[in-house]
């Protein structure tokens, strides 16, 4: 054996968990699908890398197993994971929201100060190497890849998982893991946007607009997120969509379409949003509504709402006539209901759900419980976290977890 470990992919977790064994004298091997290492970790943050954040909750964590995901974080919190990155030489500066990114604001700083990490401590990687089979040997496992046969002790899946597949993103080793006898939980897409069978996205593609978006779920709760919205001619995506879409792509598990209420003036009231707009209509104003409602909303929103309320050639002057019309309109502003019927999948996707069963993983190790010496880390295994670092948090984290352990 020329190795004492393999590690199936140089993503976020693969590349941690190397430099962490190799530290510990541990003869290393990284086999990378990609031309490219670190490929999905590059386009993190718009390439500035949301590293991690500062505030890891665990209600912003999501598993079959919860209580998983609480042990793998026991004294693994975001101090942790920065002295890590201070170790290999990169600053980290922290911005809004808890959001940590490097003091460069360049993803490519993490990946090559990762890489180089590597390379000092004599980590191999090999890249363009597809690895093709695993099998369990008496004293370790045979693993075949593009180049030849490798021998080893100990096994790290690292490979990721199905989202943003056009980044290298693939789910070899959900199959491995099965081929090994785990369980799989199933998986969808999240972080991801939304699409709409609504007739008139076309106009009101290409606005975006602060927003409170709500969605009720089929238990009777309810889930709210705010932030930024933007209607596309496909549907719906912005920060405040990418947030609410896991919840809203489990409940199309269950339902054939989800409708999602839009508050389109977060910041008012009803009760103040009526009164502005009640002192605004003049008596006898022959100023039809669609160019009116352009001094409260964006104007490719206002066809939509008056047609949906059948208003669409009525006046201002008609309006303060019949001001429960005028009641409706603002209704239809706080309330804006949107169908929903699918997402963009995975390749749209920036995490999947699901993966590797972590009732079937040691939480202090990433060790399988089924078999000696075999390690799982990163996206391959059933934990996803919410947009703002938190998903990278727990890659650095399990690779910590399992560099340590072997």
């Amino acid at each position: 054996m020329k190795y004492d470990v393999v590690i199936i992919g140089a993503g976020a977790s693969g590349l941690v968990t190397a430099i962490v064994s190799a530290r510990q004298g541990k003869k290393v091997l990284v086999l990378e699908k990609n031309s490219k290492i670190g490929k999905k970790l590059l386009a993190t943050g718009n390439g500035k890398c949301n590293i991690t954040n500062q505030r890891p909750t665990l209600e912003r964590y999501y598993s079959k197993n919860p209580k998983f995901i609480a042990q793998v974080f026991d004294g693994y919190n975001y101090q942790r994971v920065k002295q890590f990155f201070k170790s290999i030489g990169l600053e980290l500066i922290e911005a809004k929201e808890g959001k940590v990114f490097p003091m460069s604001l360049q993803a490519s700083s993490v990946v090559e100060l990762l890489v180089a990490e590597c390379e000092q401590l004599g980590v191999k990687i090999i890249s363009k190497t597809e690895v093709t089979d695993i099998y369990k040997l008496n004293n370790g496992y045979k693993i075949i890849h593009t180049f030849g046969v490798e021998k080893v002790n100990s096994l790290v899946i690292a490979t990721g998982h199905i989202s943003a597949p056009q980044l290298g993103g693939v789910d070899s080793g959900l199959t491995f893991a099965k081929k090994m006898g785990h369980r799989v939980i199933k998986s969808f897409p999240t972080l991801v946007q939304l699409i709409s069978p609504m007739k008139n996205l076309k106009e009101m593609a290409g606005v975006k607009v602060e927003s409170k978006v709500t969605l009720r779920l089929k238990n009777g709760k309810r889930v709210e997120k705010r932030g930024d919205v933007l209607f596309t001619s496909y549907g719906i995506s912005g920060l405040a969509i990418l947030d609410i879409s896991r919840f809203v792509m489990e409940e199309l598990l269950f339902n054939k379409k989800v409708i999602l209420e839009i508050d389109l003036m977060p910041k008012m009231s009803r009760e103040q949003l009526f009164s502005l707009m009640k002192k605004s209509l003049v008596k006898k104003s022959s100023k039809p509504l669609e160019i009116w409602l352009q001094g409260f909303i964006n104007k490719k929103l206002i066809s939509p709402i008056l047609k949906s309320l059948k208003l669409e050639d009525e006046t201002v002057g008609w309006l303060l006539s019949n001001i429960k019309n005028l009641e409706k309109i603002v209704d239809k502003i706080k309330l804006f209901n949107f169908e929903i019927n699918g997402s963009r999948g995975y390749k749209g996707a920036e995490v999947a759900t699901g993966g590797v069963d972590t009732r079937e993983i040691n939480p202090n190790t990433m060790e399988s419980k089924k078999y000696k010496n075999l390690y799982f880390t990163g996206e391959v295994v059933d934990v996803d976290g919410d947009r703002g670092g938190f998903n990278l948090h727990f890659a650095w984290v399990s690779g910590l977890r399992a560099g340590e352990a072997l």
